[in-house]
């Protein structure tokens, strides 16, 4: 049975500019600097310097633009209001500006697999040897490792470059790529990795005995079994750990060894949002806005519309047209400027507001001093929503004079101990972190030891959560911290 029935019903919608807005609150400082010479370059309408004192007005809710000379209100709808349409709506664009576009990087240095073809060129191979030998190149991946099997190669390059080949010559191929730098490179597992870079080295009793241990008691290795591994093998403490040596300075992922891409090694560097100076007790926070430009809207543009919309009489749809255009970009110029001064603010305000819950530990610089801190504690500080906080803390970085520290940093949750004092996880991670540094390797203690640990400093959890604890601090459980 079908029927119609009227419904009413509130819906919020983001504006192209709150959108503009939640997307420079995600951006670190180094992309928002990009994200500025990008628009720069895109929107005419918009250019580097500060905007003179008369022409700071925020625009209103329709975004009507004023020159300061002519105040009266252009009626931009009455003035466009017929059935011509645009040239420019007439013309399919598949993206928008909130699709995330991703460059594609300058090659500062040569990249991993750029250096093992580089290779090939000095191996006497023939045409079509070299075509296989780059085909093989090109499917191992930035670890160093083959994660596809001979078959399933000689299957597909039939189709991508029409070379017949059978598997015995992709397997004499991959061989061929194994004898390449760094050691290990295009194995098919870890067990495969690390018996190519031991048959490089010099075959000492050690080395000998580190390749059977990895080819015939891999498993046993993996789990740390070391009781089997030297009944198996018939060594003594001291010979199994001078094999255990050799083998730990092996390399499990060769290809992240090599180091020639520069790019991806400047990509590391950390460059602080905020700054905070200490002056006696009195702390003050500022934006690292040094390489940030003020932005304003091209004069030449604005006096462009009013001339365009105070010419009422021409009514060409190529005068339209231009109006349309020059609109736009002038929107989108006020839009990116409020954005920019939107972002600065509530990045301030945020950062302010979490030095101002953590000063102690601002002005001592010892963990200790961290106070329990979610998210919800500074939104309802600085009104912001949750969201926003969790924007703002997100990947950005505060230069203080004890380091540099991430914003989540000062974020823990928190627990109550016996005494019914709320203490901070991160005292509980650090008495973690000491009772594994200080524990003895030989046998290493369980999370249900871990839990006793706790519960006589006054910290009554159970041993999953100690579990879980642990897990976040990336420390293996008892059995895999063994040494021998």
């Amino acid at each position: 049975m079908l029927r119609q029935q009227l419904q009413q019903k509130l819906q919020q919608k983001l504006s192209p500019a709150q959108i503009q807005v939640i997307k420079m609150l995600e951006v670190p400082t180094l992309e928002l600097e990009e994200r500025i010479r990008q628009e720069l370059e895109e929107n005419p309408a918009l250019e580097e310097g500060a905007e003179p004192d008369s022409d700071t007005e925020d625009m209103d809710d329709d975004l009507k633009i004023d020159d300061g000379g002519n105040n009266e209100d252009v009626d931009f709808e009455e003035y466009m209001a017929d059935d011509d349409i645009p040239d420019y709506k007439l013309k399919a664009n598949n993206t928008s500006k909130d699709d995330k576009h991703e460059d594609i990087p300058f090659s500062a240095g040569m990249t991993f697999h750029e250096f093992l073809v580089d290779q090939v060129g000095l191996l006497q191979l023939s045409e079509k040897d070299r075509l296989l030998t780059e085909y093989v190149i090109g499917n191992i991946d930035d670890e160093g490792y083959l994660r596809r099997t001979p078959e399933a190669m000689v299957d597909d390059i039939v189709f991508q470059s029409g070379v017949q080949t059978d598997d015995d010559e992709i397997k004499h191929i991959i061989h061929q790529v194994r004898q390449l730098d760094p050691a290990g490179v295009c194995a098919l597992n870890l067990q495969e990795c690390l018996l190519l870079q031991l048959e490089r080295k010099e075959q000492t009793t050690e080395v000998k005995l580190a390749k059977r241990l990895i080819a015939e008691y891999f498993e046993e290795f993996s789990k740390k079994h070391y009781d089997r591994i030297q009944r198996g093998l018939d060594m003594d403490d001291a010979m199994l750990k001078k094999v255990m040596n050799e083998i730990i300075h092996l390399n499990p992922k060769p290809g992240n060894a090599w180091g020639g891409n520069i790019l991806e090694k400047s990509m590391t560097t950390i460059v602080p949002d905020f700054n905070l100076e200490n002056d006696e007790g009195q702390l003050t926070v500022s934006l690292n806005n040094s390489n940030v430009p003020e932005l304003r809207v091209n004069s030449t543009y604005n006096e462009m519309f009013q001339d365009y919309t105070g010419n009422k009489q021409n009514q060409s749809r190529e005068m339209k047209d231009a109006v349309m255009f020059v609109k736009q970009k002038i929107d989108s110029a006020r839009w990116f400027i409020d954005a920019i001064k939107q972002r600065q603010q509530t990045l301030l305000t945020t950062m302010m507001a979490i030095v101002e819950f953590q000063k102690e530990f601002f002005i001592e610089g010892d963990d200790t001093y961290l106070k329990p801190m979610i998210l919800k504690d500074i939104a309802e500080r600085t009104g912001y929503d949750i969201s926003t906080i969790s924007r703002v803390s997100n990947s950005k970085y505060i230069q203080t004079e004890f380091g540099i520290f991430p914003v989540k940093y000062f974020f823990s949750e928190s627990m109550t101990n016996d005494e019914g004092e709320e203490v901070s996880t991160r005292e509980i991670k650090q008495i973690l972190i000491q009772c594994v540094e200080n524990e003895d390797k030989r046998k290493p203690i369980t999370d249900e030891t871990l839990a006793e640990v706790l519960k006589t400093k006054g910290y009554i959890i159970a041993r999953r959560t100690v579990a879980k604890y642990r897990e976040q601090l990336n420390i293996p459980v008892a059995r895999m911290r063994r040494e021998i």
